[in-house]
């Protein structure tokens, strides 16, 4: 049996089982790490006991991802400042003494797309969250993508066109990347209401539409995937979807000529099949690789 922890800002989402069909689940808010590891661990242990193999932790972020760095399986920079510099993935791994799988949040999601998802059967993919904040996961060649850090796909500067949009953008560090224009706070911060408020005629969704077509077509020409699945609060919308499609196709403009795109992008861009899920999901699926290694 395994162990999973999706970890956000404000609740973590633990989990024990082998996949989908046994998954028994908590949620535990986000308050002090001492008190809410405790809390992880306890359920971890009293619901898996000696069967417990390993632990996969899907982080906020940013987080240490260097094996040989002293900064792994830290949280590290993040805003949350009782989180700041924390050894998230050590403090687990000393509570209940087995392998510890580590990663981001978005990077457990993508994993969980394509060990259970809309991803199975594929090495080339992006996910991408559009909610609270912006994030994005890689997997190239069957691996997610690391590097000097992991990628930032939410701090992505896109065109912003200030007559048409004179709202500044919300994100501390840059304003108007992706996340600062096209984040659910954005869209509320600009609106004056929430997204969920917004009715599907609103010239709201025109705006979203165009800046997440803009993001994903960057991330099309530099990462070629051959799917985008687009999950998080914002995309609860039936109608989005085709406005994100039909302005993707006509910012590329025919310049990437694969039938994915010119011919059935409704099957390019597309929802996470895990739904609210895909993050612990993935969070087994970096337990089940912790467990191999």
């Amino acid at each position: 049996m395994f162990g999973a922890i999706e970890a956000g800002g404000t609740k973590f989402v633990c989990a024990v089982g082998t996949g989908p069909q046994d998954l028994e689940t908590c949620q535990i808010p986000t308050t002090r790490p001492q008190a809410t590891i405790g809390s992880a661990a306890a359920f971890l242990a009293e619901r898996a006991g000696r069967a417990l193999r390993a632990v996969g932790i899907a982080s906020f972020g940013p987080v240490g991802l260097d094996p040989a760095a002293p900064s792994y399986g830290h949280i590290t920079s993040t805003p949350k400042l009782e989180w700041r510099n924390f050894d998230f993935a050590g403090s687990i791994g000393r509570a209940l003494g087995v392998p510890i799988g580590f990663d981001t949040d978005v990077n457990g999601a993508a994993l969980g797309e394509a060990r259970w998802g809309a991803a199975q059967g594929l090495t080339d993919f992006v996910y991408l969250t559009v909610g609270t904040g912006i994030g994005g996961g890689a997997v190239s060649g069957g691996r997610v993508v690391h590097g000097l850090v992991h990628p930032e796909m939410g701090h992505i500067r896109i065109p912003h066109d200030l007559a048409r949009d004179p709202y500044p953008g919300i994100c501390p560090y840059h304003g108007d990347c992706l996340e600062g224009l096209a984040s659910g706070p954005a869209m509320e911060a600009r609106w004056g209401v929430p997204a969920s408020g917004l009715g599907p005629d609103h010239p709201a969704w025109v705006l979203e539409a165009r800046y997440l077509a803009l993001g994903i077509a960057s991330f099309v020409c530099t990462l070629s995937p051959r799917r985008v699945i687009v999950g998080g609060g914002v995309m609860q919308q039936a109608h989005l979807f085709a406005a994100v499609r039909s302005e993707f196709v006509q910012l590329l403009n025919g310049y990437v000529q694969a039938p994915e795109i010119t011919e059935r992008v409704d099957g390019f861009i597309v929802p996470p099949l895990l739904g609210a899920r895909a993050g612990v999901l993935g969070a087994l699926a970096l337990a089940e690789q912790a467990a191999r290694s």
